[in-house]
């Protein structure tokens, strides 16, 4: 079933404002979405069962059973469209989701690992026993760096007992997301588990989130899962040799967009290793850019004359602070007003590297 098909029935009952129904209808896109990070795509009939869920015709337990039931008449069926793990994962991943109760904890991740997993792979709720590589398409076929296993366990544990003594008191939003970006980057880059990293560490952050009072936009996962992979890749590799550095921007993006009304544009392709984003025919590196200057010249670029006081509302910023980046900016020979600040408007002049 394609992403469209789902994704457009699921967000029919997000429209009709029923609250009860908005819920389930937004957990079960997250639930499905999350299937994307590894290529699954689910049946037409895990999509009936999840509406007859939302409806309140069965329960999250009955769903479970239904789509246990389904596979397990046909072995045929299996091996044909290839949906059993994406329908299983995703039922799993939605009860989850719709249970309060959590623990922060490697204990936690662990049982959320088991419970998405079970019968599906052979190690389950166990941190895995060998190295391995992956061959990413944004790193031309390269691999993250991993943690080796015998140190999974230690490093695991380290990372939490630093995250659990971290206090975000008076911190301020920007600040908060770095953190939050850098943790969940560690905790990824660890890889603890032989398959299932990605949709377990997004279903243990979504429980994390919500334990500080965040209203987490579930759509932001359900539509942009596999850039969310990405920038976590994207965070953890470094190439000197090719000038390609670790970049936690991507995932900063996404971030705040997952925290807040931000729109940060997320697309996969501009995380390839080599990618240049071409504004009114000047190459830009986007890696060497950061956050702050990549959102401001995506701005410009669609809106000259826009002021700055706009620009800030857009990305969620003091005016203050985009007047002093955008000084930078002009030091660096990015951009130049013309015109004067009355009539005149912003011009790109070239990539901070240039």
């Amino acid at each position: 079933m394609s992403k469209e098909k789902w994704s457009l029935e699921l967000s029919e009952y997000i429209k009709q404002g029923e609250p009860e129904k908005q819920e389930k209808a937004k957990t079960w896109e997250t639930a499905i979405g999350l299937q994307d990070v590894d290529g699954l795509k689910p049946s037409e009939y895990l999509l009936d069962t999840a509406k007859e869920h939302i409806e309140g015709n069965i329960n999250i337990d009955e769903a479970k059973k239904r789509i246990n039931s389904y596979y397990e008449q046909s072995n045929e069926r299996n091996n044909e469209d290839n949906t059993e793990e994406a329908d299983k994962v995703s039922v799993r991943i939605a009860e989850i989701l719709s249970e309060k109760a959590f623990n922060f904890s490697p204990t936690e991740m662990l049982n959320i690992h088991k419970r998405l997993f079970t019968g599906i792979y052979e190690q389950v709720g166990k941190y895995r026993e060998y190295n391995f590589t992956k061959k990413e398409w944004i790193l031309n076929d390269d691999t993250v760096t991993y943690s080796s296993y015998e140190a999974i366990k230690e490093t695991i544990e380290y990372d939490f007992n630093q995250e659990k003594n971290f206090s975000y008191k008076d911190l301020s939003l920007d600040d908060s997301i770095s953190h939050l970006s850098r943790f969940i980057s560690n905790i990824w880059q660890v890889h603890p588990f032989c398959e299932g990293n990605t949709r377990t560490i997004a279903v243990f952050l979504i429980k994390y989130l919500r334990t500080f009072g965040f209203n987490v936009n579930d759509e932001i996962f359900a539509d942009n899962s596999w850039y969310f992979r990405n920038a976590l890749v994207r965070a953890n590799y470094k190439n000197y040799e090719k000038n390609v550095f670790e970049d936690i921007t991507f995932l900063e993006k996404f971030f705040y967009n997952l925290l807040t009304n931000t729109k940060y544009e997320l697309k996969n392709r501009y995380m390839h290793i080599d990618y240049k984003e071409t504004i009114e025919g000047i190459s830009f590196n986007v890696s060497s850019l950061s956050l702050e200057e990549q959102a401001i010249l995506n701005i410009i670029k669609n809106n000259p004359s826009i002021k700055q006081e706009d620009i800030a509302l857009q990305i969620n910023k003091s005016v203050r602070t985009i007047k002093n980046y955008m000084s930078e900016m002009q030091k660096k020979g990015i951009i130049e007003r013309k015109n004067g600040k009355r009539d005149g408007e912003w011009i790109i002049l070239k990539s901070s590297n240039d």
